[in-house]
């Protein structure tokens, strides 16, 4: 079975990088539901630019078997690789590139891939592709699948000024009352990362609208900051 020479060079290094007491840690802080090389992330970043500096970017049209064959790998770090080269990719890839994405959330899914995709690269990759938002966005708020849930709600992070409002609102409201621990943090952290382009509206939303303690928290965290600031000045 071919094997794009990137995978390989990757594997080959990537096992000689490992550290297998590094990896019982790192597999214990994500619960064990994932093994590990052990490497730490300066060093894996490291790997994959050396890596892209000797082989070049992939092709476009590689990159969803690139991204696949790096997903189904047991060790985490390939996840992480995949990540890495899909965001140095994500300007290149056509409006297709959506769907591997998103089979890359709903499998082998976790915070630190899913948050990592819906910032840095779904975010990017709609702002290219603004017709297939609000079609993949509804669907996605809908779906039975907490991961795409989460996506839906925090993938405008790096919005600023342009975050769809009405959006941003229709991704929450569904979820205000999950008993989920990641929809409830994904709230408040959307609200907060909002609120440093626009307090006022995220100070009249959470009144508004009725969230769980933990999004209201999350959510104020950024303006109770600077309240606290300005008044020990």
């Amino acid at each position: 079975m071919f094997m794009h020479p990137l995978i390989t060079h990757l594997t080959t290094v990537f096992r000689e990088a490992a550290d297998p007491e590094r990896a019982v840690g790192a597999a214990a802080y994500m619960k064990n539901n994932f093994e590990f090389f052990g490497i730490p992330a300066p060093l894996r970043q490291s790997i994959v630019r050396e890596a892209l500096r000797e082989q070049g970017l992939p092709e476009a049209a590689d990159m969803a078997m690139i991204v696949r064959k790096l997903w189904s790998l047991p060790q985490r770090e390939f996840q992480y690789a995949a990540m890495d080269i899909s965001q140095r990719m994500v300007r290149k890839v056509d409006e297709h590139s959506i769907v591997w994405h998103e089979e890359c959330i709903v499998q082998k899914s976790w915070w630190d891939t899913v948050d990592y995709l819906a910032a840095r690269i779904v975010g990017p990759h709609f702002v290219r592709f603004p017709e297939q938002r609000l079609k993949t966005v509804h669907r996605w708020i809908g779906a039975d699948n907490m991961w795409l849930n989460r996506t839906a709600i925090i993938f405008q992070l790096g919005y600023k000024a342009n975050t769809d409002l009405r959006l941003l609102e229709q991704a929450i409201l569904p979820h205000r009352g999950s008993k989920e621990f990641f929809l409830r943090k994904a709230i408040g952290w959307a609200l907060r990362q909002y609120s440093y382009t626009d307090a006022d509206y995220v100070q009249r939303f959470v009144e508004r609208v009725e969230l769980h303690p933990l999004s209201v928290r999350e959510a104020l965290k950024g303006i109770r900051r600077r309240q606290e600031h300005e008044s020990e000045r």
